[in-house]
């Protein structure tokens, strides 16, 4: 099948529709450069009939955030059976579940963090685990919403119960890991490097972090100890299948390395849509494995089916 003709799904309604314009206006500049005919489509609810006229060879996904990373635009792709890239729709709605990831990841042995789901309603006057922890949205990412519960700290962060909270009405409370922010990238069933995210003038790696710039440095390869390296990259794998992931994923993890041994390393969670940029964390650790960011990306477009 000729796969020439490519629509480039990008922006969409989610608060992460910044982040998609810029992975979406990069990618589409590089598959153009790999000699495909791009056609940038910049998501609305009309996305279905957009996608029936047009008739694309592939779909790239370029969406972040809830509508484009949870399922939804993937049971769209499906219906209209268009190949597109990541992961489907089960995949992509258990990862964009925080809670539901971690019990899937937790059943095939993969070391989570103590947690509860919660409403942001309950999250008021008393902590709801011993501090230090961190309360999340469930279905989010680019940490919106995030706040960190600091030891000695009098109470939860009241924003959570309040009128400005724009993240839905459940929260995850976590056990606050201490030390270094790694991550580690899937590509097909290779795992791809390790990075270490070293924010610059931040407590965590949060929205300023991740996008400002700037806000985080990349350390890839970390500079941590093979085996700890090793086993990074083998949970990274174990959590993408586990969760049946498809195409690329990256996984974040916690290793608190202050003590004897080995130190203790978490993994957070897992990301079926990351960014997209020459300069994101994936294009990195592919960038690191050999490949330049518009071969990447066609080993995308190749790898692209319905049925993931």
């Amino acid at each position: 099948m000729s796969r020439n003709h490519v629509a480039v799904l990008m922006g969409g309604f989610s608060s992460e529709r910044p982040v998609s314009l810029s992975s979406g206006k990069a990618c589409a500049e590089a598959l153009e450069q790999q000699g495909f005919r791009v056609t940038k489509i910049d998501v609305d609810r009309d996305v279905s009939e957009k996608l029936s006229a047009l008739k694309p060879d592939v779909v790239f996904n370029a969406l972040h955030g809830p509508y484009g990373e949870d399922g939804t635009i993937q049971g769209i792709l499906e219906y209209l059976n268009l190949p597109y890239t990541h992961s489907g729709v089960l995949a992509s709605a258990l990862a964009m579940d925080k809670a539901k990831a971690k019990e899937v990841a937790g059943a095939a042995g993969i070391p989570v963090a103590q947690s509860r789901v919660m409403s942001r309603f309950d999250v008021g006057a008393h902590h709801p685990i011993d501090p230090p922890y961190v309360v999340k949205p469930v279905r989010e990412g680019s940490s919106f919403g995030v706040a960190i519960v600091k030891e000695g700290q009098a109470h939860p962060p009241q924003v959570i119960g309040s009128a400005d909270w724009r993240y839905g009405d459940d929260v995850l409370v976590e056990r606050y890991i201490p030390g270094r922010e790694l991550t580690c990238g899937i590509m097909g069933d290779v795992a791809l490097g390790v990075t270490e995210i070293v924010p610059q003038g931040r407590s965590f790696y949060d929205y300023d972090s991740k996008y400002a710039a700037g806000g985080s440095k990349h350390v890839i390869p970390a500079e941590i100890s093979p085996n700890i390296y090793q086993k990074i990259q083998s949970l990274a794998l174990k959590a993408h299948q586990a969760l049946g992931c498809r195409g690329v994923s990256r996984s974040d993890f916690r290793f608190d390395d202050r003590g004897s041994g080995d130190g203790e390393l978490i993994w957070l969670e897992i990301n079926t849509q990351p960014g997209m940029t020459p300069t994101s964390l994936v294009p990195e650790m592919a960038a690191h494995a050999g490949y330049s960011f518009g071969e990447f990306l066609t080993w995308m477009v190749e790898d692209a089916s319905c049925s993931r």
